[in-house]
């Protein structure tokens, strides 16, 4: 089948590269626009254009998709197919094709943008990958299949995105070869059961030592990538990129760090939070032994 690839960040370059391998013609990659990066605030296109460009794809960046419908009714294709594009898609779009969706959820379950961040914020110890007909409403339309994927105690966004997306991309040919042989079939999702998530924030990030430990570490893991978990000591913002659970108890206060030359411990409100990974300002990522020996502190407790 010609296939329109739309989708813009990682999970879909993943998904577009299996597709891209398959029997399947990728005809052109719709991907949002170009944005401001860095310090400098250069405009930058999203990787997953290179990509396109390199296999010899048209890329489209349209703001307001509704206003290019003319457009897409040139282009020579079978079927749309979208993985994390970041948009909605207008009526006056999906009326012209069946459109594909690849979402990294078991749907109802996390309709939204962050499903995968969401997860890991929770604590949960399953997901999934859900391949549905694309509707004009939020990840609501009818699932053609879903497979469950276990997430692994200390599995961080980075890892869960390029498993679930591997599942994804499984799903996604079978799915277009049902499409295409005429067996494919589509089961309606249970609206009563629907949850959402919100887009994610760089300040949602801050570290609250007020919470339970076991929650701060699931939000280093779900930011592992971006906007990546923080916390301040004496008006030092520190990144976050790994943390566990320590295997101790103390008497400390909640936010204070405790003394240890080879660990770098902060009370939480339940336990103990090791941060294994971290970042100053102005400095390099680095393990917790090395930023021991080179920080610092300027107090010993966490800013409130």
């Amino acid at each position: 089948m010609k296939i329109l690839f739309f989708g813009t960040p990682k999970f879909a370059e993943l998904i577009l590269e299996n597709l891209l391998a398959s029997k399947h013609e990728v005809v052109g990659v719709v991907c949002q626009n170009d944005k401001p990066a860095g310090r400098g605030g250069k405009m930058t296109s999203p990787h997953i254009v290179e990509m396109a460009r390199q296999n010899g794809l048209q890329v489209f960046q349209f703001e307001k998709l509704s206003e290019h419908i003319e457009d897409f009714k040139n282009i020579d294709c079978d079927l749309f197919v979208t993985a994390s594009y970041g948009k909605i898609l207008p009526k006056t779009l999906l009326d012209l094709k069946l459109c594909i969706n690849v979402h990294p959820s078991l749907l109802p379950k996390y309709r939204g943008s962050t499903p995968i961040q969401s997860a890991l914020l929770n604590g949960d110890k399953v997901t999934g990958v859900s391949i549905m007909k694309t509707e004009v409403g939020m990840d609501d339309g009818d699932v053609y299949v879903q497979k469950e994927v276990e997430i692994l105690d200390e599995e961080d966004y980075v890892s869960l995105l390029d498993r679930l997306a591997l599942v994804g991309a499984d799903l996604l040919l079978e799915t277009i070869d049902k499409i295409e042989n005429g067996t494919a079939q589509r089961t309606p999702q249970d609206g009563a059961k629907a949850t959402f998530v919100k887009l994610i924030q760089k300040e949602d990030g801050l570290l609250d030592f007020s919470a339970s430990v076991e929650s701060l570490v699931n939000k280093v893991r779900a930011f592992a990538e971006s906007p990546v978990a923080y916390l301040f000591i004496g008006g030092d913002r520190i990144k976050v990129f790994k943390a566990k659970v320590a295997d101790m108890t103390t008497d400390a206060n909640v936010g204070e760090i405790i003394p240890n030359k080879k660990k770098f411990l902060i009370q939480a409100k339940d336990g103990v939070f090791e941060i294994l990974r971290c970042q100053a300002a102005g400095g390099k990522a680095m393990d917790a032994v090395s930023f021991l020996n080179g920080f610092r502190f300027k107090a010993k407790v966490v800013d409130a």
